[in-house]
């Protein structure tokens, strides 16, 4: 894959009005390449790594971006991890500075794995993204986790694929 793609997510499918339908095709097992890429960083609070105010961060994420129309269908990825089990930080890709937002470039080579099943798996999640990147030879810097879709969606499609990126050393 060419520097700072993304594979398709089809926007476009979207019967929900919320979260586009998820084919997990295009993301398992890819290989992405970060140089610089554009993100929107944010920040939420946990309780032992289950989120307190997910949704109005991501809602005042998501207004800013669009107010500044750094959208686009084609690029669109956000990467969760907790740095803690009180915190949460997550990257929304950009195609543009957002004003008054926390901008950050992320640079690297990615590896991605697509799971299915409840959010309270990601630590066993986690562990086989460890085995699945050391089985290529490779070490994890970082994993991070793309949620697919919000619990509402996941429950309506009846899957909630969750794909993990891990930062490769």
């Amino acid at each position: 894959m060419e520097v700072n793609a993304l594979p398709t997510y089809d926007m476009t499918d979207n019967p929900t009005g919320c979260c586009p339908r998820f084919d997990p095709r295009e993301w398992d097992d890819q290989e992405l390449h970060f140089r610089e890429k554009l993100f929107v960083r944010s920040k939420t609070r946990s309780l032992f790594h289950i989120p307190l105010n997910m949704g109005s961060v991501f809602e005042k994420t998501f207004a800013a971006i669009e107010s500044a129309d750094a959208h686009s269908d084609d690029d669109f990825i956000v990467l969760s991890h907790d740095p803690s089990a009180w915190s949460g930080e997550h990257y929304f890709s950009v195609i543009k500075e957002v004003p008054d937002q926390e901008m950050v470039r992320l640079s690297g080579n990615y590896l991605t794995k697509v799971f299915e099943g409840p959010y309270r798996e990601v630590p066993s999640w986690r562990q086989k993204m460890e085995a699945h990147v050391n089985g290529q030879g490779k070490a994890v810097k970082t994993t991070h986790f793309f949620y697919t879709t919000c619990p509402k969606c996941a429950k309506y499609y009846g899957k909630n694929y969750v794909v993990a990126v891990a930062e490769t050393a």
